[in-house]
């Protein structure tokens, strides 16, 4: 089966929820900058997932350069993937729009933890998958980012609930520790 269409389709869903997203930030009702005060939640809110999605789309992109072949248990990896991500804009806006409160940061947390373990899943198929080259298992090697970011998430959660800035700052954390794309997936290809 062919990696193309898996491709083109995951690019597309990224750049619809890019643009929900985007569309979610509502033009302040005052034109000098104390009226940009307000939105400071909802713009950091977004600033943070529109990372985190740029930061899938790169992974994503690194991890499909070193696969050669998919099957259907991969697709529906993907769409495991996809489907958490599709909440990005939702958490978000929850989470931005209510100033960083206890419970919509937790939620947007347990996105980003469903969406980080969809990840490691959507890793570990194309692994799995009959015909794969083991470049690809070489590049991900021990996978350490890929098992501490969920780690992170699952403790920012639980944190989300006595002091949600706490979380909020994991979940920056989390954004670094991956804002560089994967190197071992260039190093392996360029072998």
């Amino acid at each position: 089966m062919s990696k193309s269409r898996l491709e083109a389709f995951s690019d597309g869903v990224v750049a619809i929820l890019i643009t929900i997203m985007v569309l979610e930030l509502k033009v302040p009702q005052g034109a000098d900058l104390q009226a940009l005060l307000p939105l400071g939640p909802v713009f950091l809110s977004y600033v943070l997932s529109f990372v985190n999605l740029g930061i899938y789309w790169n992974n994503h992109h690194h991890l499909l350069q070193a696969t050669k072949v998919v099957d259907g248990r991969v697709l529906w990896a993907n769409l495991h993937l996809l489907f958490w991500l599709s909440l990005f804009p939702f958490g978000t806006a929850w989470m931005g729009e209510n100033s960083f409160a206890s419970i919509p940061t937790a939620a947007y947390g347990a996105v980003l933890l469903l969406a980080a373990l969809a990840y490691f899943i959507l890793v570990r198929a194309l692994i799995a998958c009959e015909g794969q080259s083991p470049a690809l298992a070489a590049a991900v090697g021990s996978d350490r980012k890929g098992k501490v970011s969920p780690l992170i998430y699952a403790i920012a959660l639980a944190v989300a609930f006595v002091v949600p800035l706490v979380a909020f700052a994991l979940y920056v954390l989390v954004a670094v520790i991956w804002f560089v794309p994967d190197r071992r997936i260039e190093r392996t290809l360029a072998r």
